[in-house]
């Protein structure tokens, strides 16, 4: 009998360390995408100033 109490607990511990980097991990997803939105936010001026069309270098093949 105690060695099921041991395995539950056991088992309990390692939800709770599953659950606590779960919320870790949101956390960093949330902070990246905040800095991805301000990045983007910086650069859109320069954006503007270069035109729609300067998302790609075409390199003539031959």
């Amino acid at each position: 009998m105690s060695w099921i109490i041991a395995a539950l607990s056991l088992a309990l511990v390692g939800l709770g360390i599953l659950g606590f980097l779960a919320v870790r991990v949101l956390r960093a997803a949330t902070e990246l995408g905040r800095e991805i939105d301000r990045a983007h936010g910086s650069l859109e001026p320069v954006r503007v100033l270069f035109g729609e069309s300067g998302g790609t270098i075409r390199v003539p093949k031959g």
